[in-house]
């Protein structure tokens, strides 16, 4: 993105609802609440942390919501039925089964045969708190050609994008012959509060991004993809991939992790063509990565328990790379608060910290303050690589209250400047666009092996230790992303 007087804008839109009643189990069930289910011992599966915390404090009357895993799709959902819970959709694919009761049913279900897991709807958040030449993005478009002989700027390549929304017809995202850079554009249309079911409806060409907290999905969208525009000061700036398309998905600004789960299950299940099976891919093409720039506040234990952590593993196995911001919450090194799912170990799943160029293209600029830090000594924790966060400017209304926040309106307030992990996940998730144009046959692994080992060391901040793909720091992973030389190290 272009340079920008600094305007430092850390924002946070807190998902601060708690567990909440969605539905009474049903009558049948009223007998098992004392069955002794619950008390077997050793034969009941493992429940999430967090929701142990909540089921501790609920009342025995009221119902929440549960994700479910089984042993396969059949057996969750048979224990699902037989303590009575209330299914409200599934994750076929990695045999969940989203439902909703009682406190007792719930503690119920984890002696049921097949059950592997019980997971809470936890809330979670989006991660708020550029520039194409300290990436070397801009030179890689301008020297560079993908396998399609066409310049490396994502062409070919769809990436989802997991946020808040987009309105598919704002300037930065339209192609010269009038169409949009989007080209799939749904809502996740979720059960009020917790939402313990939620169901994608396409939007078409509407704007998705009209919500409470809206904003940040129309800003994330432009750092990926946007098209060559000039401002009205001559300023000319894009995205880090201004020829890739997008699928947004938007599941509103205060989120639950079911409703992003679904999102995310959503590009299981469609990913080889989001459009439909109708859809030619060089309209619509495949989704090669998702990029996710949420999670809950203060970090927190990786759990690979998690329907998360299934649903892009399985991912990473049909050849899409998942990228994470790593949150906002600084630190020193003393304790890891880095967001949770972005610290899956298996290749092809990266979590990204922020980046501050000075505003002015500098490849060796600074680990923004604000970056969440993992713990020193635990390189589990860490995050992977940097990309520019800090004063980034993008698509983003004055009118919606993420972009309200910025501090360098432009263009009638059509373009503003904020700050967060949330803006350098989009940078590393164009680029992974460009380096699947670069070798549409990589693996997931590939990609990550050719982003880290050649990121740039950029020397503020924590020292590097030795890693899996080169050093890497607790505060900014391996280093700076260098779009060329990981482009050339892929093919």
């Amino acid at each position: 993105m272009h340079t920008v007087k600094r305007t430092r804008t850390v924002v946070a839109t807190a998902a601060t609802a708690a567990l909440a009643a969605v539905a009474l189990a049903t009558p049948a069930s009223a007998g098992l609440l004392s069955s002794g289910l619950a008390s077997k011992g050793t034969g009941l599966a493992p429940v999430q942390p967090w929701l142990a915390s909540q089921l501790g404090v609920l009342k025995a009357a009221t119902p929440t919501t549960v994700l479910v895993h089984g042993s396969d799709l059949a057996s969750a959902t048979k224990a699902v039925q037989a303590v009575g819970l209330r299914k409200v959709t599934s994750f076929d694919k990695v045999g969940v089964v989203v439902a909703t009761g009682l406190p007792a049913q719930v503690q119920a279900v984890r002696a049921q045969p097949g059950v592997t897991y019980v997971e809470g709807n936890r809330p979670i958040e989006m991660l708020l708190s550029t520039s194409n030449k300290a990436t070397r993005g801009d030179e890689a478009r301008n020297t560079l050609t993908g396998a399609n002989g066409t310049a490396l700027d994502g062409k070919g390549v769809s990436v989802a994008v997991i946020d808040s929304g987009v309105d598919p017809t704002h300037p930065f995202l339209q192609n010269a012959d009038g169409t949009s850079a989007v080209v799939k554009n749904l809502k996740m249309v979720c059960e009020p509060l917790t939402e313990s079911t939620c169901a994608p409806v396409d939007a078409g060409s509407l704007d998705t991004d009209l919500v409470s907290g809206g904003g940040h999905g129309m800003h994330v969208n432009g750092i990926v993809a946007g098209r060559d525009v000039t401002l009205a000061d001559g300023t000319k700036m894009h995205g880090a991939a201004p020829g890739a398309s997008l699928v947004s998905i938007s599941t509103g600004a205060v989120l639950f992790i079911i409703g992003a789960d679904a999102a995310l299950n959503w590009v299981l299940e469609n990913h080889n063509a989001p459009c439909g099976t109708g859809v030619s891919a060089a309209t619509c093409p495949p989704i090669k990565v998702t990029s996710n720039s949420y999670g809950p506040t203060g970090g927190g234990a990786f759990d690979p328990n998690s329907a998360t952590v299934k649903i892009q593993r399985e991912l990473v196995k049909e050849g899409v790379v998942s990228v994470w911001a790593n949150g906002n919450d600084g630190g020193d090194g003393s304790e890891d608060l880095s967001n949770p799912p972005g610290k899956d170990p298996t290749p092809g799943i990266l979590s990204v910290a922020s980046f501050f160029d000075q505003n002015t293209g500098t490849r060796d600029g600074t680990v923004s303050d604000f970056s969440s830090r993992g713990k020193a000594g635990d390189k589990s924790t860490y995050p992977d690589i940097s990309a520019p966060g800090e004063d980034i400017t993008s698509s983003c209304r004055i009118y919606l209250p993420i972009c309200s926040t910025g501090l360098d309106p432009q263009e009638g307030g059509d373009y503003n400047t904020i700050s967060g992990t949330s803006m350098a996940t989009p940078h590393i998730s164009g680029i992974v666009a460009q380096l699947f144009q670069a070798n549409p046959a990589a693996t997931p692994a590939q990609i990550e092996a050719a982003l880290e080992s050649t990121a740039y060391k950029y020397t503020d901040g924590a020292p590097y230790e030795s890693g899996t793909n080169g050093t890497t720091s607790f505060d900014k992973g391996h280093g700076l992303v260098d779009v060329v030389a990981a482009a050339n190290a892929v093919r």
